[in-house]
């Protein structure tokens, strides 16, 4: 088990409005929750810059290490998702991002290749890093996502926190 905080942000202007049911946020919180993270807080906001980036800066502040958004992500008008977290990150981390895409189309989701989801490092008020990852709005998406960011945690923790590089992890 992990002590560390984890903050998953659902983005829909349909569910924040109760017209849709949230399928992707608690989908992100079981799979967490079987990773072993115990201090997990879930968020609801309308798609747009602003409520993404106050949301981000919200769950930051709480203490949160690692942040998930999901929704938000496509081509469409609404998709602000990226814009709002960009104005939170120092730093992205374009690999991950990528990484997440590619475990899409290699599963067979041609329009994984869509998703403008950002992967970044921002931090708290206080100076806490935190890794805030982009995943799709779907259950499909948070899953193939989760798995690589998971798979990447142990050594991601240890860097947001100024350690070495870990042993690498097996693939």
């Amino acid at each position: 088990m992990t002590s560390d905080q984890v903050a998953v942000i659902t983005v829909s202007d349909r569910c924040a409005r109760g017209e849709a049911e949230d399928r992707s946020g608690p989908a992100a919180a079981r799979i967490l929750r079987e990773a072993g993270f115990t201090d997990l807080v879930t968020h609801l906001v309308p798609d747009g810059v602003e409520p993404v980036r106050d949301v981000l800066r919200t769950a930051l502040d709480a203490g949160a290490r690692l942040v998930v958004t999901t929704g938000g992500t496509g081509i469409t008008p609404r998709d602000l998702t990226p814009e709002g977290t960009r104005e939170v990150l120092d730093y992205e981390v374009p690999g991950v991002a990528e990484a997440v895409r590619q475990r899409g189309t290699g599963a067979g989701i041609p329009t994984a290749a869509l998703s403008r989801g950002l992967v970044g490092v921002a931090r708290s008020a206080t100076g806490t890093r935190a890794l805030v990852v982009n995943l799709p709005g779907s259950s499909g998406g948070v899953r193939d996502g989760l798995d690589v960011v998971l798979g990447l945690w142990p050594h991601v923790r240890s860097q947001l926190d100024g350690g070495d590089h870990p042993a690498p992890v097996p693939g």
